[in-house]
């Protein structure tokens, strides 16, 4: 990559892992380590405050990122953007379109994907707009108790609710009564959050456990699938919610559903996602990951490497 580094921008308060994969793949790839920048520098108020961020300028062979706190500043060809925290994501807008804008080869400068993706309210919308399937979904913003018995009733009284932003399953409750309704409502108002109702999928397995299917989306084609199992028919079906996750060939995937999660990352505008979805209720979409974890089996290898690789210059 000549005088330009391959750099790995990452939320370094995140201990999910999905940095050290990332470098690995790196490493595997182009026989380098990457130069580890931490993105928080770069949000609108910096880690420590509005005087704590990072700047962007324009140099040979793409920009210099300048981190004054840590006395670093990398000149990169590629940056990989990435493991940022939903709630974080808009602050690294300025971030993204200085990327685009000098031309730097990176799959994290889609700003209204990000944002599409992130907030589940704006999801909703994007599939309703493109005819990706999903479940009946209504967005709730501090309604009162008649208002979101309504909706759970229209709803048929078998949902789940899920915070408009949010991650790993945190604050999602599967509801089949008044007095859970209430207790979810409350929670969502002690915190000022917006929420969604969406009516239940019931993507059972045979003995009565939930199960759903991520598949992973790079440039337009399905990459990676994995099956989810959870014991609990009340929890997510969510690794950080005690789901098991197994690897799964493309092939065995039910019909049509990987052609629905290339669809749904295409109405959220993103390059690369990965895609929660059920083959039951005629195949549904839940909800678009912009930054997956590589945490399961084999997704260093069958995802993080492909990832990387679009990262770096084609072949002279």
């Amino acid at each position: 990559m000549g005088r330009s580094e391959l750099v790995l921008m990452t939320d370094h308060s995140s201990n999910e892992g999905s940095r050290e994969a990332l470098a690995a793949a790196v490493r595997r790839l182009t026989g380098r380590a990457p130069v580890l920048l931490d993105a928080r520098h770069f949000m609108s108020g910096g880690p420590a405050g509005p005087a704590g961020g990072g700047r962007v300028r324009g140099a040979d062979g793409g920009v210099t990122l300048e981190v004054p706190a840590e006395g670093l500043a990398p000149t990169a060809g590629a940056v990989i953007l990435y493991e940022i925290p939903p709630h974080r994501r808009l602050e690294l807008a300025d971030l993204q379109r200085g990327l685009r804008e000098h031309g730097v080869r990176s799959l994290g400068t889609a700003v209204d994907g990000w944002r599409t993706a992130s907030d589940k309210r704006l999801t909703v919308e994007r599939f309703a707009r493109d005819g990706v399937r999903q479940m009946p979904t209504v967005t709730l913003s501090r309604p009162t108790a008649a208002e979101a018995a309504e909706v759970f009733d229209r709803l048929g009284g078998d949902v789940w609710a899920r915070p408009a932003v949010g991650m790993s399953g945190q604050d999602v409750f599967h509801l089949t009564t008044y007095a859970q309704l209430a207790e979810a409502a409350d929670r969502y108002a002690r915190t000022g959050t917006d929420w969604l109702l969406a009516r239940d999928a019931r993507n059972f397995t045979a003995d009565g456990r939930r199960h759903q299917y991520r598949v992973t989306v790079l440039d337009g084609r399905a990459l990676r699938a994995v099956e989810h199992v959870q014991d609990d028919p009340d929890e997510p079906c969510n690794l950080a919610r005690g789901a098991v996750s197994t690897p799964l060939p493309l092939a065995e995937l039910p019909a049509g559903l990987a052609e629905l999660a290339v669809a749904a990352t295409g109405a959220v505008g993103l390059p690369f996602a990965a895609v929660d979805l059920a083959a039951e209720s005629g195949g549904v979409v839940f909800e678009v990951n912009v930054h997956p974890a590589f945490g399961s089996p084999g997704a260093l290898e069958a995802v993080a490497v492909p990832y990387v690789a679009a990262h770096l210059a084609p072949a002279d």
